[in-house]
């Protein structure tokens, strides 16, 4: 057949090459899958779409002879060639004394029926089906001449949900049922006896890391990622999908590429699930309705692990910084013009709690023009989860196009080299799936990162260098009187106070003041204002100055002094840096980050 999608092409070719007879299938496995078909369920032009179980059953397996599902929730069923299997029971059953053949024959390919009958548990069910399986290669058949020549069976075995029969874990620690299971699924992909015979066996499941080590890194077997639909597939979906739609030209405001294009990151079951929303109750499919419905499907696909960051603010509500918005904004027009080979990898902005690390983010997100998501906390305590769920997060990135990535407190999200053995090595595996998917190259202008931390030096290296993580920008509370004012300004505005900016008090100069103390007064002030006798009625200007002069600064000012000098140490352009810390060497940005260190308790 022609015009198989990509990873199903690979698996053909690997299997007629005889390179391997087991696949493991992972990523957008519960998705529909195109393929051509003439019966009564296709299209007008053919194309029609179905699970994955159905594709590799009807398509990839259809020369074969038998094809075998089993997963623990319905055991062993019998997707094609049920007679077979049939006549197999039967001799087992005399050969055994097992009654599994009960079955009237004209029910033998009933597989709700036999897996009613057979064992569901993984052990016995996947011994018998591994009996099934050797006894149909020494199957024989009388030729014309009246000779006894072989006639083994073409054999297909889905294994389903994967992740519940061979799961992660510590191959010294599985118990006796889990040993048995994994070393049978290990035998199938490098028995010659199976490989070398009409004999294929797939297995299925969401994620890598929820599988055995021993099954994911098993030389024997090849790994095949089914990805998101591309943009173009999507186009086509949405074509067959709405074939039989009459509503849907008078309801869709988007060209179908516009449409594809706005789709990218979703399954094809996902897509069905909005064009059908719409259409069913009459709601135009306009660029803010699919705009925000894709991304609550994006969101609930990836259980709640990424969020979208949407913003109607800009790089022009951002009071200060002014260095780094210049920067930020040049890079957001090269992505706009798509100029990836002039875009960073990525960026860290380092700074003192306050200086407005995720506030500079959002407002980019509200100009750069691409998706920006956020990852939140994907660490779980189960084994392989916390790796899945990067693992999920990685595909949804890819499928989205060109996104750029926020992860905000970087120094505790992004693991470490070596952990020592407080967490089982999971920070190790964290930062070693982040530095990989971080270093690739062919991701320049497709996926940004942005990491934002107080203590970059808790960040390890490989994760934060040229490569990486490019251009650092430091960020700092205002430094002199006017950026001062301007920052508490724009707090005020945040908050909703909206006061002139002339009738705003002055904030004293010796404080060293952030955006998130400045907020803290703001609300002080209006609070006061909320709660005021009736009589006593003060103006707010005279309420904020009164909470100014009551106001104590961070009793912390060593710790502050410490971020701010190690965000000095991680600039990697002098732009970005008051005019009081430029002239400061590597030595003296050391020696004071000691001493400051020393006095925090820090070894």
């Amino acid at each position: 057949m022609s015009d198989l999608p990509t990873w199903a092409a690979e698996m053909r070719q690997l299997y007629r090459a005889g390179a391997t007879s087991q696949f493991v299938l992972y990523g957008n496995v519960q998705d529909l899958v195109p393929t051509v078909a003439s019966d009564k369920t296709a299209g007008t032009d053919g194309q029609r779409h179905v699970s994955l179980r159905r594709f590799l059953t009807d398509v990839m397996f259809a020369p074969f002879d038998v094809v075998i599902q089993y997963d623990r929730g319905r055991g062993i069923r019998v997707r094609k060639g049920g007679r077979h299997f049939y006549k197999y029971l039967e001799a087992f059953d005399a050969y055994q004394g097992t009654n599994w053949a009960r079955l009237p024959a004209d029910q033998a390919g009933d597989s709700l029926n036999l897996a009613n009958l057979l064992p569901r548990d993984a052990p016995r069910a996947l011994e018998l089906i591994n009996r099934f399986v050797r006894g149909s290669q020494s199957l024989t058949r009388v030729d014309g001449e009246g000779h006894r020549v072989k006639a083994p069976l073409k054999v297909a075995i889905l294994l389903d949900y994967a992740h519940f029969i061979a799961p992660r874990g510590d191959a010294l620690h599985l118990s006796e049922h889990r040993s048995q299971v994994l070393i049978q699924l290990l035998d199938w992909a490098s028995d010659p006896e199976i490989t070398g015979a009409f004999v294929a066996s797939v297995v299925i499941t969401d994620n890598l890391a929820d599988l055995s080590r021993a099954l994911v890194d098993n030389p024997h077997n090849a790994k095949i990622k089914i990805e998101l639909p591309t943009a173009p597939e999507l186009i086509s979906y949405v074509e067959d999908l709405t074939v039989d739609e009459p509503t849907f030209q008078e309801l869709c405001d988007l060209t179908p590429e516009s449409l594809a294009s706005k789709l990218v990151g979703l399954s094809r079951v996902n897509v069905r699930r909005l064009i059908l929303r719409a259409l069913r109750n009459r709601q135009r499919l306009t660029y803010a309705f699919v705009t925000q419905l894709r991304k609550e499907l994006i969101e609930k696909e990836a259980s709640g692990l990424i969020e979208f960051v949407e913003s109607e603010r800009t790089l022009d509500d951002v009071a200060g910084h002014v260095e780094a918005k210049a920067w930020l904004r040049q890079d957001a027009e090269l992505l706009r013009r798509g100029t990836s080979r002039a875009i960073p990898m990525g960026y860290l902005l380092a700074g003192r709690i306050g200086t407005g690390k995720t506030y500079l983010v959002t407002c980019l997100a509200g100009e750069v023009g691409i998706p920006v998501v956020e990852i939140k906390n994907f660490r779980d305590r189960w084994v392989g989860a916390t790796e899945g769920n990067l693992e999920k997060i990685f595909a949804i990135l890819h499928a989205l196009g060109q996104v750029i990535v926020f992860i905000d407190e970087a120094d505790q999200a992004t693991g470490k080299r070596d952990a020592g053995s407080s967490d089982a090595g999971l920070s190790g595996r964290i930062y070693g799936m982040l530095a990989k998917e971080m270093s690739d190259t062919d991701n320049r202008g497709k996926i940004v990162w942005i990491f934002a931390t107080s203590r970059p030096d808790l960040v390890e290296v490989d994760l934060k260098r040229q490569g990486r993580l490019d251009v650092h920008i430091p960020l700092f509370p205002p430094q002199d009187p006017n950026s001062r004012h301007d920052l508490f300004y724009a707090m005020n505005r945040k908050v909703g106070l909206d006061l002139p900016q002339d009738e705003l008090p002055r904030l004293p100069d010796d404080h060293g003041i952030g955006g998130n103390e400045m907020e803290g007064i703001l609300i002080r002030a209006l609070r006061a204002f909320e709660t005021q006798p009736e009589e006593d009625q003060r103006p707010l200007p005279q309420l904020v100055e009164e909470v100014i002069a009551d106001f104590r600064p961070s009793a912390h000012t060593d710790r502050l002094e410490l971020m701010d000098l190690f965000a000095v140490k991680e600039c990697t352009d002098d732009r970005f840096l008051p005019p009081r810390y430029r002239d400061l060497s590597l030595a003296e940005i050391n020696r004071r980050i000691a001493i400051l260190k020393s006095a925090a308790g820090e070894s």
